[in-house]
């Protein structure tokens, strides 16, 4: 059950927030009173999300965030990353404290008839995004001289044993892990954490067209034997996002009901 109050006076950036893992982590975080910036490339289903937070407020004592927004992004763009801090600047006078990198795509292939465009897109996505918005979260609170803030990167446990057909995938991830632990180093003397939250098979729009044989398949190699939920990668995010975890910089948390265990 969600603490009502580790979260209270934070804004919160989570890109990829209108459906999936981000969007979990954006109803967790309002739960425990944040102020969330729901961002997304598809801007309808942004502010999808925001609506949906607002209406769970109602009436429920302890979600207490004030004053949600949605925006509209593209991750692998330095402009439009840029354009977003802004407005974020410009409406709460002051950068995200927390950021949830969950943005990501997939273009699956195997190896031998996977297309340059097919790498080069999911790179520019998932490793480049997570770039851009960490350093343009990480100059922005070091500009106005903020004593701590919390990056939370979503990496992939295929980051770190490979999956067929996931080449780009998976190269993608192992460089988010790799970007973090030196973000880690390189921000910590501005009181700023960076962690990687390392997802396994979670039931998201993007497992949605995995054949069922497939997942049944799968999920004989997960010892919890069944597939994890986005509000389960959520309570990890909400746990690196607030004071429990002070102490907690540059590691990797896995989420994946022991797959790949050893």
């Amino acid at each position: 059950m969600a603490s009502s109050s580790r979260l209270i006076s934070r804004l919160a950036l989570v890109t990829g927030g209108g459906s999936g893992i981000g969007q979990a982590v954006c109803q967790r975080f309002a739960s425990e009173g944040a102020t969330v910036v729901v961002a997304d490339l598809n801007q309808d289903a942004a502010e999808e999300t925001v609506d949906a937070l607002q209406r769970g407020q109602k009436g429920q004592r302890g979600q207490i965030g004030q004053g949600h927004m949605a925006g509209q992004v593209d991750v692998s763009s330095k402009d439009s990353v840029k354009k977003l801090i802004t407005q974020i600047q410009t409406r709460y006078f002051q950068p995200p404290s927390v950021c949830v990198n969950a943005a990501g795509i997939t273009q699956d292939n195997f190896l031998l008839s996977l297309e340059e465009e097919e790498f080069d897109k999911v790179i520019q996505v998932n490793l480049k995004g997570t770039f851009l918005v960490t350093q343009a979260v990480a100059q922005a609170l070091v500009a106005c001289g903020a004593s701590k803030g919390s990056i939370i990167n979503m990496g992939s446990i295929v980051g770190k044993v490979g999956n067929l057909g996931q080449a780009n995938y998976s190269a993608s991830k192992a460089g988010v892990e790799g970007l973090t632990r030196t973000a880690a180093k390189e921000l910590s003397k501005f009181g700023i954490r960076c962690n990687c939250v390392l997802p396994g098979f979670i039931t998201t729009p993007m497992t949605d067209s995995v054949p069922d044989k497939v997942i049944n398949k799968l999920l004989t190699l997960v010892p919890l034997g069944r597939m994890g939920e986005p509000a389960e990668v959520a309570d990890v995010c909400a746990f690196l996002a607030s004071d429990d975890s002070r102490y907690i910089t540059g590691t990797s948390i896995e989420v994946t009901g022991g797959l790949f265990i050893g």
